[in-house]
């Protein structure tokens, strides 16, 4: 079988480089007076993607007499302001500076269309942009905002119909760019995943909070620098909302509920601002090296593994490593190893043991990313926890078939409910308590 080119649960993919910026814009560019004149024919809104192999990433220009702007909606980045903006007779090219990074797209006019090639870190793919604006998506909750390192912190809650107080559960989302509907920029289309259970929730009598992580969607705005960040900062995040549910009459009790990664995040969090529940969904019970070796293992041939592996256990030992091959710069780059290696310092099952409240462990028999074992090596650290192994449940929490093709193609699919028996398992928990 062909096997796919997405690295399930791994930090970024090389468009992420855009997540780890800031919301600053950059000076206006310096047009020479030809360049400036020519830009009124490019005027107004351009609405498009750029062309990634089965995961198009939609972006929106806006050009000016002067200059332009890039946004792209589904990573919070906002008429960030181009540098080198130019127009001859139907050559358009500009860049985006991040970071120290050149980006660029080289394209053609062509009446009310412009195609060409975007252009990162050496690697190159096609993007297409038609003039008109493109339709306003409109989110779902009440809006709600909490104080954090370096600003505030949007978040959705979702609240249950009928008077409270109502338990409430804080969602925390995977790894990487996935947001706080359970999408990732790194896969092609939408599950909705954490947005269903949310949803879901609600319809039982259970308010939440689900959250994009810093440095994605409504809060790209506390990305700061890259290699500024530490897995310290999203348990602190997650900690906050929890206080910030406690000061709000209208919620019994407030609990966490961690997805993949988030798993991790919630049950240190648990600890660190005394919820009063925690549930684990497809959480790992190794420590992250363990968890990326296995995945990459099946994903790369025998020289970029050997490399990754030792990559690993330097950053383990909390030493960066300067000399990386191209394949895995995106994954492994220089300004991201301080954030790997303050990850690789917890180990779930160890952090598991120190929760003193009510945990549920969930995992589906389908997860391809993180097995069962890894559900049932958390229930041996902690042996008081329920155990809720979800038949025929995939990671993104849906029903799939056995085979790995089938499984990947339910990671687009918005449409798929819920696997049966997982909400009756996670709101039977809540209920219970």
């Amino acid at each position: 079988m062909k096997k796919s080119g997405i690295y399930f649960c791994l930090l970024t993919s090389f468009l992420l480089v855009i997540v780890g910026c800031s919301k600053k814009k950059e000076e206006e560019p310096e047009n020479n007076a030809e360049e400036v004149s020519s830009l009124a024919t490019i005027e107004g809104k351009w609405n498009g993607s750029i062309l990634v192999p089965n995961q198009p990433l939609p972006i929106i220009l806006s050009f000016n007499k002067i200059s332009g702007t890039i946004s792209i909606p589904s990573q919070g980045l906002r008429d960030y302001t181009l540098t080198n903006v130019t127009l001859h007779d139907t050559d358009v090219f500009f860049e985006m500076n991040l970071q120290g990074q050149r980006i660029t797209f080289d394209g053609e006019v062509a009446q009310d269309n412009i195609t060409g090639t975007f252009t990162q870190q050496g690697q190159s793919f096609p993007f297409e942009l038609t003039k008109g604006s493109p339709e306003e998506v409109v989110e779902t909750g009440d809006v709600v905002q909490v104080a954090v390192e370096n600003g505030a912190m949007d978040g959705l809650l979702e609240l249950p119909n009928g008077e409270g107080p109502f338990p409430l559960m804080v969602i925390i989302a995977g790894s990487g760019s996935t947001d706080h509907d359970g999408n990732s920029l790194g896969l092609p289309g939408k599950n909705n995943s954490l947005k269903m259970l949310a949803e879901n929730l609600a319809a039982e009598g259970v308010a939440s909070i689900r959250y994009d992580k810093r440095g994605v969607g409504m809060n790209m705005g506390l990305s700061g620098k890259e290699d500024d960040l530490r897995f310290d900062h999203y348990i602190d995040d997650a900690a906050a909302w929890v206080q910030f549910a406690k000061t709000d009459s209208r919620f019994s009790m407030i609990g966490i509920i961690g997805h993949s990664e988030g798993s991790l995040i919630g049950m240190v969090a648990t600890e660190q601002a005394d919820a009063d529940a925690f549930i684990s969904i497809a959480g790992a019970g190794r420590s992250i090296d363990q968890v990326l070796l296995e995945q990459l293992k099946e994903q790369l041939p025998v020289n970029l593994f050997e490399e990754s592996k030792a990559i690993l256990e330097a950053l383990k030992a909390g030493e960066r490593v300067e000399t990386i091959s191209t394949e895995l710069h995106s994954l492994f780059r220089p300004s991201v190893q301080p954030y790997m290696i303050s990850w690789l310092d917890f180990d779930p099952t160890e952090r598991l043991k120190k929760v003193q409240v009510p945990v549920l462990l969930v995992n589906g028999n389908r997860d391809i990313q993180v097995p069962v074992k890894d559900a049932k090596l958390l229930h041996d650290a902690k042996k008081d926890a329920k155990l809720l192994i979800v038949d025929k449940m995939n990671h993104i929490l849906k029903e799939s078939p056995e085979d790995r093709e089938g499984n990947i193609a339910t990671y687009s699919n918005p449409d798929l409910p819920l696997a049966q028996g997982l909400m009756e398992g996670i709101v039977g928990f809540i209920k219970g308590l």
